[in-house]
């Protein structure tokens, strides 16, 4: 399937808010929260030109996603690119077209196409700070083997999720990051 076919198959940023049954409120906060300077809004608006479109593969379940696609839709409004939002698990052919690593359906991850389909840029799934952030937290972990691991690991992905509501430094280093990617497209 092209791409321009699964942009098609997409849900509006909208649709997908509504259909959500996890993260919704910390998607809505991060959403209400972030806002672009007026020099970012410049930056994003000179690629409108280019008539750009986005694919999120995505899921709510997924903390990373709760972060980067509210932002990754205030991003598409100022490109003036829509933005269309599929499940990773009900579009694998896809996703495994932009595995993480060669090997890991990590999401999300964002396809910029242009107006015949064509792949401009590809940004995923996480900001290198934000990388660091979960590593640091993972690096507490005892061994697997451990009887408190689930215990605790539960408690590190809970201590992660809050922070990517909470940490505008965060949120910044994720526009930042997508800002980065796409600044190849302006050249």
């Amino acid at each position: 399937m092209s791409l321009q076919s699964w942009f098609e198959k997409g849900i509006s940023f909208e649709e997908y808010v509504a259909a959500m049954k996890a993260n919704k409120a910390g998607l809505l906060t991060v959403y209400q929260g972030f806002s672009l300077t007026s020099e970012d809004k410049d930056f994003f608006l000179k690629l409108a030109d280019q008539k750009l479109r986005v694919i999120g593969l995505t899921a709510d379940w997924c903390g990373d996603a709760m972060l980067n696609v509210p932002i990754i839709e205030h991003i598409a409004e100022s490109c003036q690119s829509p933005l269309r939002l599929l499940n990773r698990d009900e579009n694998l052919e896809l996703m495994d077209q932009y595995l993480t690593n060669g090997t890991a359906r990590a999401i999300p991850i964002f396809i910029w196409i242009d107006q015949e389909g064509n792949e401009k840029a590809v940004w995923g799934p996480r900001a290198d700070e934000v990388q660091a952030v979960i590593t640091d937290l993972r690096a507490s972990l005892p061994e697997k083997e451990d009887p408190t691991f689930a215990t605790k690991q539960a408690e590190v992905y809970r201590q992660f999720r809050a922070r990517l509501v909470t940490d505008e430094d965060l949120w910044l280093s994720v526009k930042n990051s997508v800002q980065a990617c796409l600044s190849k497209l302006n050249a």
